[in-house]
């Protein structure tokens, strides 16, 4: 039991996994409970389990195994996470379950398979079934099939996938085991239940004897159709609805039963193995198909029948094969071979499907022709072949060549031809049959019905009947008008009598449906594809079809005129009955006058018949009798103009009012037409004209006005009548314009003399040409030069303009008919402008002779047939479609191996597609998708034509044609990754244009995910980009559902692509307005999807999104104007006002602390961080989340739309918001940063350039609010911005280094650094030479101490890249090495380490070519060089010209500068006042060395040049011209790399501490000047002292003169308090590096130094703040235990340090901030928490840690806990913890006993060690040995107390220890010290430091006289009597050690006048003023200094 109690304390899931079997059954026991409890689904809670479940089933033990089934049932059955675990669960179940003889474990596996199809896992619980009948134990197989079974019986054939299934059963039959056997049966049965006859093909090959079993079975199964009985967690609604069903019982639940049949319908072709056939062909079949003997043609065909019998074909090359039957069916006598082919045919088409559909349009001519045959067997033969084809294609694409028969003098071939199209009507629905499909056949079919041969007429009315039945007679009756009601009732009769194929396609089935199939087929039938024609009200909520299939809607048109015109039909009354009519309703006088000799009765007359006319009726107004009363003599030859406008503004309102007939106008045309050309009446012809027109359609009115005015010969009546033809079409838009009517009369009006004439016909081609397009000009290719030219400009003119709205001709039909008339537009209209151009037959011409030609060895001989074809084509300018056997060998060029060819071939294609016009879309299949095959080709060139080819074909065919069939998907599958990217970026860029598409479309899916995954990046890319498009049409849920097949892995990532796709899915574009149905388009086809009726679609779907055009501006919502059916113009603009208005207020919002939070989840991991290579999904989804709440909504959408142009539009906003919301901008600046990173990975160049700008401007704003870049925001963007410095474009190159320049002024230089070093190593060498240039610029600029980690490193990896293979990149290296030279001299050949002879020259080369004289040439020589720098790209040095910054950039720093005059000063913390030298106009980034200059022609005034380096302070007012500018400007120099010029500097600011009165002065300036002097003493350990060339005298002067200065200040209490922490931290670091630097000594008087040097130290612990200086101590000590780099000694030097703090702690406890201390402390035991501490070598850290905490405790007591106020987490930290252990033992000990508590061990042995030591030091030997151990015990324990030990010893021996001891110590001080000269790496110095542009170092300086400098501080020291003096004054006096430059204080002189005067130029105001500055006594501050100076020069003279 002791076992027992352990494993039952143990929670749950730790209980799932105990070896005990025990704990395990208890644990999944206890899991059962919980997992039964937990009621969230989405509980954590579940997580912990989730690697577990696939344990609890395949537990080794059976009793614990039993109830792990049942937790795991549980865990799947609640939990949200269970569906991850689906494939290792089952297939455990599988292996482990299914074997056990327990029936409960296998019912509760079982159970557990059917609960993961349950959560939607139906897939993966399949593949794992099936992979488990492989298994060799029969007892799994058996299960495994019984599970399938249950499956399929409760969840149906929808969900469980049969083919599969299908695919494995056969071979379950032939299992040895009868068990598996019997399973296979039931199995068999069941997928019977569900698909019926599909399952015999694939069963047809099991054992006879098991197959008749099964069909015994079969047979007693119910015929009723299944249901599903379990449903999945998303069929919830299914599930609730069958539940009432059960509960309610009764028929309508059967009538539902139909639906979900229907739905669940298998195709047996889909459960088929497709076979490979082509292979198996007999290897003569070729030759004996040729054979002369019929039995060897028979025997070949006998082969090729018995291999098409099978049911599904492997997809290939087909086309030699069908070829050959084609010859056969085509020209073979022997009629027996004929059927045999056409059965092979039928057999191919049978087995291929839609991939036959290419080789359609081959063979259907053949068969057609080939029905001339009388012999029943053959007929049939061909009947079944041509109906398996057609089956395999569309009707449109066969229309072409069934028409062509249809008035062949065969009767046979017209009856076939009909009968043919009668079955194939069957399988149309509505929307497969539009009335441009069905007008050209009904046309034909109502010749037949008349045909003299009795069967001919049957199948006539046998096929309208069918397409009644199908279509409706609302369609096809608008071309019935003409037949008489015998013939139409016989038609009627036959549409009765038709079944159609699928009984709910087409509407049909039973009487109920059937009127409302002859209305309107509601859309549900086919929604897939178009709408079915809608009912009169509603619009149809389907889109309507692209293109050329127009919706069926548009026959409602005729439908209605028809019946319309009908009515208006008169027949013609002769005159006497027109008297009387007239009579009946005109005045009597009115009658009389009418034609009286007298002009004014005849007026009279004309005002009675005009008032009669216009108070007449509609319903009794005899239009024709009275238009004949007017034209009644002298009628059209009226003389009298008055009477003669009467007359024709009457036949205006007889035509307006009355019902006016065809019959009526011919009575007055020919008059109006004559009247046309008068000055006086033409205005009143013309309106007559148009009344007529709107009467009588303008179609049928212009034609016979213009053929009239042609008839005639008077100009001026042809120029009007076309001036009139003109206008009206404007007005009644171009529907139905019978163009070629007035082309010819058009032709003759440009042939006239009359120039009138030509203008006017010029004129309305110009009209035409609005809705035509380009296609219009092709009838005029023939006219002379000089004409063309005038029509072309007037097409010029029109070109852009929209043809304006129908303003006439839409009375009659009301509202309703507005979408018919733009359907009649494009009908007839641009649409079959194609049609009506003279076509030529070119098949003929394609001789077979040229087709082997295009097909020979030769590639020659084939260039030259290809040549031929081309001249065939470009010489027929139209060609007719059928171009015989050109497509096929045209196809076998594509894939010729030489690209020329292929290239020509696409070339040809292109010329075809123009030349033949819309009817090319019978060849897509067979012509077009082989272009798209070329689009995998590996030639760039070769790619770009086939694309091309492919756009020139869309043009013309719509691309439904394209998307129709599995030819696509086809493509997509081949695994080339060139053909994968261009044609997804081509289905990209298609399928948002389009309205619908076919369903085909969803085939394409599986691929495009495989896409998704692809190896290749571009793949990748385009297929995330194509995904929006495509769901677009297909929708989310069948994307997610498909997503369901992919693997888990796959799956997760695809459904997050989609996810993102769904955001940015374009709207489907909106149905265009009428206005604009047809613009003029490249060809009529490619303006069809434009014009279908705008009522044909739902507002909402239309309007959901605005288009995406390449516009966006102007795309606006227009919401509420889709409902008008035709779309208002003002609605839009309302939105956009709207929208204008949401758009006002601020777009940047400010969030408190929202950068700080995103950078501590950065930190703390919880969010990516912004780094990779390209930007993947997961980045822009997690940026865009966090710019939620910082941006505008408007803005956010803007910046992720999917349109670039959207992105320039957001750019121009920010970029109008950036200086009013500036403190926002800063706010979310990182992620404005990180979103600009995101559009340079995008290739849209005026994006790149408006995000450049803005940058620009940005960082202008930036460096103005003295902003600096934290680390987070510059790594997160100046990596990206690098990038960009390689792009090929100059403009981008350039702002991006002018963004580079900037950003030296908000971030440091060092830093930087670091991130161009990085862009060398690119492999863009544009990229490697620009970093290299700006490396060199900063070197330049900011001297060495720029280059990070180390100079050393730095220029090592620069210098690999001399031997680069580019050019420009090795002239950047060597720039850049020489920009160092110029910094540091010979030093560089040291730094760069060893290059190869080779690139050693070429620097010395380069060098003597470029660098100047030497590092140390005065200043003046060394300006020049500086403006014209040797790298001529860099960019840190050239300000861009002026007007190269963009005007805003201008208005910035203009702004910018006034700004700077005004703006308060606000001192920061450790500035250095640049703008002193900074208006000094030499180069900006140089700072002035103390040399005289000639600088009078700088001090002209001028512009306040761009800063090259950080100013830190803007301070122009109060500080601007005080001492404090002086003194920064001294301060500058102190960290110069110029010795002397250092030493200069430091002894001015020695002279100002030294003086008590002016050393407040320096109050403020601290932290700036220990800056300055730890970056100069770096500066010496790091690179003077490496330097050779250096004399050491100077450097050891150099180390004086600081420490001098460091003591002077150091002495002085208030300002060593104003050191700050991090700055103490890197001085004391400074020091002590110094004092362990083994070099030092070799300097004379090295011991002297390192002896100044502590003394300094020690002044330092003192005097400083006693806070700050403990805290550096403790980070130092952090610090420098973490490096392993330093060396040992540093960490005891620091510890040292920290012990003489804690000797005076309780002197300085009151000064002390203990908050502050106690938090380094707890920072100090994070990095080393107690078991670390222990580890390191040493214990001393640990001891020094204890020691301080106890003095602490000692000193404060219990209150000690109260000041841990800082700490986060007070409970987490270890400190808490040891300080209540420490207060609680320490209450009443002294801090002896503290220390010996704490150290008991170490007390123990301390007796015996010393007794040791001590017995040394009495032996002779080993005294020596025995000191320096005891020496080095006293440091190691400086509290050790000797006492003891000493006592019982002679004076003499006392005396010899504390001798020798000290002896020790000066040794080790000095020469006995570790000779460590380890660099002392500079931890965190960077992050106190405002930017490395305040070190700046210029080489300057003269040759100075060493020796006398030497001597001088001899004697100095003498007359100080260093020597022997006590430490205190240690140190040399610093007046005295003033070098003898004698230019420098004359320098510094003229700097301050020069100071002086130009900053009057600043300040005008002062000018009278002597002082140049305000603060409040500015004269005796200047004049202090210049009495210093004129001191200074006399000491030295």
């Amino acid at each position: 039991m002791g076992d027992d109690s352990e494993w039952m304390k143990l929670p749950i899931d730790q209980k799932c996994e105990h070896k005990i079997w025990k704990a395990r059954l208890n644990g999944y026991e206890e899991a059962l409970k919980l997992f039964q409890k937990i009621e969230d689904e989405k509980s954590p809670e579940w997580g912990k389990y989730l690697g577990l479940i696939k344990k609890f089933v395949t537990d080794s033990n059976a009793v614990a195994q039993l109830k792990g089934l049942e937790a795991a049932l549980a865990f799947i059955e609640n939990a949200h996470v269970a569906g991850k675990t689906t494939g290792e669960v089952v297939s455990g179940v599988v292996c482990k379950v299914f074997n056990q003889p327990k029936a409960r474990a296998k019912e509760l596996g079982a159970d557990i398979c059917l609960m993961y199809i349950e959560i939607e896992k139906a897939e993966v619980v399949q593949d794992e079934l099936i992979k488990g009948l492989d298994n060799k134990n029969p007892k799994i197989v058996v299960t495994c099939i019984e599970t399938l079974r249950k499956a399929l019986c409760e969840f149906g054939s929808k969900i469980i996938t049969l083919k599969p299934v299908v695919k494995v059963l056969p071979k379950q039959f032939e299992s040895r085991e009868k068990a598996v056997r019997d399973e296979a049966k039931l199995l068999a049965v069941e997928i019977y239940r569900w698909i019926r006859d599909a399952l015999r093909a694939p069963l047809q090959n099991i054992n006879s004897v098991q197959l008749k079993e099964l069909e015994e079975e079969w047979v007693k199964l119910p015929t009723g159709a299944p249901k599903q009985t379990r449903f999945l967690r998303s069929q919830q609604d299914l599930k609730a609805k069958f539940e009432q069903q059960q509960a309610a019982g009764g028929d309508e639940a059967d009538g539902d039963d139909d639906d979900e049949a229907e739905v669940a319908h298998v195709d047996p072709y889909e459960l088929l193995e497709a076979v490979e056939i082509l292979s198996k062909l007999p290897k003569d079949f070729y030759e004996k198909i040729e054979a002369k003997k019929w039995q060897e043609r028979k025997e070949a065909l006998e082969a090729v029948e018995a291999l098409t019998k099978n049911p599904k074909l492997e997809s290939g090359d087909y086309g030699d094969l069908v070829r050959a039957l084609k010859k056969v069916i085509g020209k073979d006598a022997n009629v027996m071979l004929v059927a045999m082919a056409a059965k092979c045919l039928a057999g191919l088409a049978a087995g291929l499907r839609k991939k036959f559909g290419t080789y359609a349009g081959l063979v259907v001519p053949t068969i057609l022709e080939k029905f001339k045959e009388k012999k029943p067997q053959v007929v049939q033969s061909l009947q079944e072949a041509i109906d398996a084809v057609f089956l395999t294609t569309t009707l449109q694409n066969i229309s072409e060549d069934v028409l062509s028969v249809m008035d062949n003098k065969n009767p046979s071939i017209k009856q076939q031809a009909s009968l043919f199209l009668a079955r194939s009507f069957r399988h149309c629905t509505p929307s497969m049959l539009p009335k441009s499909v069905l007008k050209p056949f009904c046309a034909a079919f109502l010749k037949q019905v008349n045909d003299s041969a009795p069967e001919v007429r049957d199948a006539a009315f046998e096929a309208l009947g069918t397409a009644l039945k199908v279509v409706g007679e609302k369609a096809v009756n608008p071309f019935l008008t003409d037949v008489d009601k015998l013939k139409l009732d016989k038609i009627k009769e036959c549409a009765d009598k038709v079944e159609l194929a699928g009984k709910k396609g087409g509407g049909g089935g039973g009487e109920k449906k059937e009127k409302a199939a002859a209305k309107a087929p509601p859309p549900v039938e086919a929604p897939a594809k178009q709408s079915g024609p809608p009912k009169k009200a509603p619009p149809a909520k389907a889109a309507g079809p692209p293109k050329k299939g127009k919706p069926a809607s548009a026959q409602s048109a005729k439908s209605k005129k028809a019946p319309d015109t009908k009515e208006i039909v008169e027949t013609e009354l002769s005159p006497e009955v027109c008297e009387e009519k007239a009579a009946a309703v005109l005045p009597a006088t009115c009658m009389q006058l009418l034609d009286s000799a007298n002009w004014k009765e005849r007026l009279a007359s004309m005002e009675e018949f005009q008032k009669a006319v216009e108070q007449m009726d509609k319903s009794e107004m005899p239009c024709q009798a009275l238009v004949k009363m007017l034209a009644k003599k002298p009628g059209w030859k009226e003389t009298n103009f008055q009477v003669m406008q009467m007359k024709l503004h009457i036949v205006g309102l007889i035509a307006q009012k009355g019902s006016f007939s065809k019959t009526s106008a011919l009575v007055v045309l020919d008059g109006l037409v004559d009247k046309i050309g008068d000055v006086k009446c033409g205005g009143k012809a013309k309106e007559a004209l148009t009344a007529i027109g709107e009467a009588c359609c303008l179609p049928w009115t212009a034609e016979q006005v213009v053929s009239m005015a042609f008839a005639q010969k008077n100009p001026k009546n042809q120029a009007e009548t076309l001036n009139w033809l003109a206008n009206a079409m404007k007005e009644f838009g171009f529907a139905g314009i019978n163009v070629k009517a007035f082309i010819n009369n058009v032709k003759t009006a440009l042939a006239a003399t009359n120039p009138a004439v030509r203008t006017s016909a010029i004129t309305l081609l110009g009209v035409m040409y609005l809705y035509m397009g380009a296609p219009l000009r092709m009838f005029f290719e023939d006219e002379k030069p000089a004409l063309l030219s005038q029509i072309d400009a007037e097409f010029e003119k029109m070109q852009g303009q929209s043809p304006p709205a129908p303003t006439r001709g839409t009375k009659r039909a009301g509202a309703d008919e507005e979408g018919d008339a733009a359907e009649e537009e494009v009908d007839s209209g641009a649409g079959d402008i194609m049609d009506l151009l003279p076509r030529t037959d070119i098949s003929d011409k394609i001789t077979s002779d040229m087709v082997s030609k295009i097909s020979d060895k030769n590639w020659k001989i084939r260039k030259e047939g290809l040549d031929e074809v081309a001249a065939v084509i470009s010489e027929a300018k139209f060609i007719q479609a059928s171009i015989g056997e050109l497509p096929m060998a045209l196809k076998g060029r594509l894939g010729d191996s030489n690209k020329l060819l292929v290239q020509q071939t696409l070339n040809i294609l292109q010329q075809i597609a123009t030349a033949m016009g819309p009817s090319l879309k019978q060849h897509v299949r067979n012509l077009g998708i082989p272009v798209v095959t070329v689009l995998g080709d590996s030639k760039p060139n070769v790619r770009a034509a086939a694309l091309s080819t492919l756009n020139t074909w869309v043009e013309q065919t719509g691309m439904k044609e394209w998307l129709e069939g599995e030819d696509l998907s086809e493509e997509l599958k081949k695994e080339n990754p060139f053909l994968r990217q261009e044609l997804l970026g081509w289905l990209a860029e298609k399928l948002p244009t389009l309205r619908t598409v076919p369903t085909d479309l969803m085939l394409c899916v599986p691929h495009l995910y495989t896409c998704l995954e692809d190896r290749s990046g571009d793949v990748r890319k385009k297929a995330q980009d194509a995904l929006p498009s495509f769901m677009m049409h297909l929708g989310y849920e069948k994307m997610i559902k498909a997503a369901g097949k992919l693997k888990p892995a796959s799956k997760d990532q695809v459904v997050g692509m989609l996810e993102k796709a769904r955001a940015v899915m374009p709207a489907k574009p909106a149905v265009p307005v009428k206005a604009a149905a047809s613009k003029p388009a490249s060809s009529a086809p490619a303006a069809k999807p434009a014009s279908a009726p705008a009522r044909n679609q739902s507002p909402i779907e239309d309007f959901s999104e605005p288009e995406p055009k390449p516009d966006a501006k102007k795309a606006k919502p227009a919401g509420p104007a889709a409902k008008k059916g035709v779309v208002g113009k003002k609605p839009p603009v309302k939105a956009g006002a709207k929208d204008e208005e949401d758009r006002s207020g601020p777009i940047f919002l400010l969030v408190p602390n929202g950068k700080e939070q995103r950078i501590k989840e950065e930190k703390a991991l919880k969010i990516l961080k912004w780094n990779f290579i390209t930007p993947r999904d997961e980045y822009v989804e997690q940026l865009k989340a966090q710019m939620s709440t910082s941006l505008a909504k408007w803005l956010q959408d803007e910046l992720y739309h999917f349109d670039f142009q959207r992105h320039v539009k957001a750019i121009g906003a920010m970029i109008e918001h950036m200086e009013p919301e500036c403190e926002a901008v800063i706010g979310c600046l990182d992620l404005i940063l990180k979103w600009f990173t995101l559009r340079f990975f995008d290739t849209n160049t005026s994006v790149l350039m408006k995000a450049l700008e803005f940058l620009k401007l940005l960082f202008t704003m930036l460096s103005r609010k003295n902003y600096q870049l934290s680390d987070y925001e510059a790594s997160s963007f100046i990596p990206y911005l690098i990038l960009k410095v390689g792009e090929s474009k100059d403009g981008v190159r350039k702002d991006v280094r002018a963004i580079l320049t900037m950003l030296c002024k908000v971030y440091a230089a060092s830093k930087v650094f670091p991130f161009l070093m990085e862009g060398t190593k690119s492999k863009n060498s544009k990229q490697r030479s620009e970093c290299l240039e700006e490396l060199g610029c900063l070197i330049e600029n900011f001297g060495m101490n720029v280059c990070q980690p180390t100079p050393a490193k730095a220029l090592k990896d620069i210098a690999i890249h001399i031997g680069d293979r580019d050019t420009t990149v090795r002239n950047a290296a060597l720039n850049t090495v020489v920009a160092a030279y110029n910094t540091c001299g010979d030093q560089v050949f040291k730094l760069i380490g060893n290059l190869s002879e080779k690139e050693m020259s070429m620097l010395e080369e380069r060098i003597k070519r470029s660098a100047k004289k030497t590092p140390v040439v005065s200043a003046k020589q060394e300006r020049p060089q500086r403006e014209h720098p040797a790298n001529p790209n860099a960019t840190f040095l050239r300000k861009p010209a002026q007007e190269e910054v963009p005007n805003k950039l201008n208005q910035a720093r203009a702004q910018n500068a006034h700004l700077e005059q005004s703006a308060p000063s606000i001192p920061k913390e450790f500035q250095l006042d640049l703008d002193v030298f900074e208006n000094n106009h030499t180069c900006a980034s140089d700072i002035p060395d103390l040399v005289q200059h000639k600088l009078d022609e700088v001090l002209e005034p001028v512009m306040i040049p761009e800063r090259k380096i950080r100013s830190v302070s803007p301070h122009f007012d109060d500080i601007h011209n005080s001492t404090a500018s002086t003194i920064n400007f001294v301060i500058s120099q102190v960290a110069s790399g110029d010795i002397n010029t250092s030493i200069q500097a430091l002894a001015q600011i020695d002279e100002v501490l030294r003086q008590a009165d002016k050393a407040e002065a320096m109050s403020g300036h601290i932290d700036q000047f220990l800056i300055a002097t730890f970056m100069q003493l770096r500066l010496i350990y790091n690179t003077h002292m490496a330097d050779d060339r250096l004399d050491k005298k100077d450097i050891f002067k150099l180390y004086s003169c600081i420490i001098g200065n460091m003591l002077s200040l150091f002495s002085m209490e208030s300002l060593a308090r104003e050191a700050s922490m991090g700055v103490l931290k890197d001085l004391m670091h400074g020091l002590i590096t110094l004092m362990l630097d083994s070099r030092v000594e070799d300097i004379e008087d090295g011991q002297q130094l390192i002896r100044s040097v502590n003394l300094l130290v020690v002044r330092v612990l003192e005097k400083s703040d006693q806070t700050n200086i403990l805290s550096a101590l403790l980070v130092l000590l952090q610090d420098s235990l973490i490096s392993t780099a330093g060396s040992p000694m540093f960490s005891e030097l620091v510890m040292k340090c920290l012990w003489r703090m804690i000797r005076f702690l309780p002197q300085t406890i009151n000064s002390i901030n203990l908050d502050r201390i106690l938090l380094d402390v707890h920072n100090f035991m994070k990095v080393f928490p107690k078991e670390k501490l222990k580890q390191l070598k040493s214990d001393v850290p640990h001891r020094t840690l204890k020691t301080l905490l106890h003095t602490l405790c000692r000193l404060t007591g219990a209150k000690i806990l109260d000041h841990m106020s800082m700490i986060e987490n007070r409970n987490e930290s270890e400190l808490e913890a040891h300080l209540r252990r420490v207060v609680k033992h320490s209450a009443n000990l002294s801090e002896k006993g503290v220390l010996r508590s704490d150290d008991k061990v170490i007390k123990a042995k301390v007796s015996d060690i010393l007794s040791e030591i001590f017995k040394k030091i009495g032996s002779k030997e080993n005294t020596k040995e025995g000191l320096t151990e005891l020496y080095e015990y006293k440091q190691k324990y400086s509290d050790a107390d000797l006492e003891p030990f000493l006592r019982n010893t002679s004076q003499f021996f006392q005396s010899y220890v504390e001798r020798g001891l000290r002896m020790i110590e000066s040794e080790r001080e000095g020469k006995g010290r570790i000779q460590t000269s380890t660099v002392i790496p500079q931890h965190s110095t960077d992050s106190y430091l405002p930017s490395s542009s305040t070190v700046p170092i210029s080489s300057n300086g003269e040759d100075m006289n060493a020796a006398a400098y030497y001597e001088r501080l001899k004697i100095l020291r003498q007359r100080r009597g260093l020597e022997n003096s006590t430490p205190e004054e240690d140190r040399p006096p610093f007046g005295s050690l003033r070098p003898p430059v004698a230019s420098s204080t004359d320098m510094l002189h003229s700097k301050l006048s020069q100071l002086k005067e130009s900053r009057e130029h600043f300040q005008q105001e002062q000018s009278h003023s002597h002082s140049p500055t305000r603060s409040s006594s500015p004269a005796s501050n200047l004049d202090d200094l210049k009495k210093r100076l004129e001191r200074i020069k006399s000491n030295r003279q």
